[in-house]
């Protein structure tokens, strides 16, 4: 995926009653052209399928799309075995993962799998670290020592193939700056979109410790999670009286999401049910059918 592509997906919450669904909407996703799919990463839920294992699975049965936990529950998954989970998968794949990352949220729940609880500043310097040792375990080269408060390794040779894009859930100042330094993209917290005050606040703050470190902050993209209904006729409003989009027709949905495109730098987004859960089969139907081309030639025509 280059930084300048807008990528279209959906998210899921699957259990294990749920598989057989998955497959489906996964299996037509990829044929109708979707970039991505996610899953959520919550071990300490048994009804889940486990996200990375799940993962690996589907791509296997799939040609084009590419996969990401979102976000990856980074205190029960150390670094060093994330960065050989997540290249393996890309290697074998060819290419069709993304690092999801997140500092933790949900501790209590994180310390019952015996995880031990760290304060909110250290889980954003672990977070942090994570992120960099991922990417030194990545690319092949010279064995890698890396000392950190954290994460701490010696001698152990990077895997040859690159690391995958990687993007976080980050919400809070702190991690917001670890993302400019050092992620790819970024999803905004509470399915935060656009036109919200949280992203208005909140982008700058990666923009700004981007640029501190060297980079163009462009490169790190916005990708929202984006719920919503898809409705047979326009809505007289798409959005509620706080200005939260609730949804509306396949061509309200395109024209707004063209103009987040155009307008506002968005790279992607991610549909969800409007209760934040997976959509139905008939809702992502209509959005890889109908939605999606039509936000893709909007964007092609306009750009020329």
């Amino acid at each position: 995926m280059s930084v300048n592509d807008v990528v279209f997906g959906f998210g899921a919450h699957s259990t294990f009653d749920e598989r057989p669904a998955l497959m489906r909407m996964v299996r037509r996703a990829d044929r109708d052209g979707l970039d991505l799919f996610s899953l959520s990463d919550h071990p300490y839920l048994g009804e889940r399928l486990d996200a990375y294992a799940t993962l690996g699975f589907v791509l296997g049965g799939t040609e084009r799309i590419a996969g990401f936990a979102n976000v990856s529950n980074l205190p029960t998954r150390p670094a060093p075995m994330l960065a050989r989970t997540v290249t393996t998968l890309s290697e074998l794949s060819g290419g069709r993962v993304v690092l999801g990352m997140g500092a933790g949220g949900l501790w209590d729940r994180i310390g019952d799998m015996g995880v031990p609880k760290l304060s909110p500043g250290a889980a954003v310097d672990a977070f942090e670290e994570a992120i960099v040792l991922v990417k030194k375990l990545s690319g092949g080269g010279a064995p890698v020592t890396f000392e950190g408060e954290h994460y701490r390794v010696r001698r152990i040779a990077p895997a040859p193939a690159a690391a995958p894009p990687v993007w976080t859930g980050s919400v809070g100042r702190r991690s917001l700056a670890a993302t400019g330094r050092v992620a790819d993209g970024w999803i905004p917290g509470h399915a935060a979109d656009w036109l919200s005050e949280r992203y208005r606040t909140s982008r700058p703050v990666v923009d700004e410790a981007a640029a501190e470190v060297g980079r163009d902050p462009r490169e790190v993209r916005t990708v929202f999670n984006f719920p919503g209904r898809v409705t047979d006729r326009p809505l007289p409003a798409t959005r509620d009286g706080d200005g939260r989009w609730i949804g509306g027709s396949a061509d309200q949905w395109a024209e707004e999401l063209t103009g987040a495109v155009l307008e506002h730098g968005a790279s992607g987004f991610m549909l969800f049910s409007p209760e934040g859960g997976t959509p139905d089969e008939t809702t992502l139907g209509r959005w890889s059918g109908e939605i999606v081309p039509a936000v893709r030639e909007a964007v092609a025509k306009e750009r020329g």
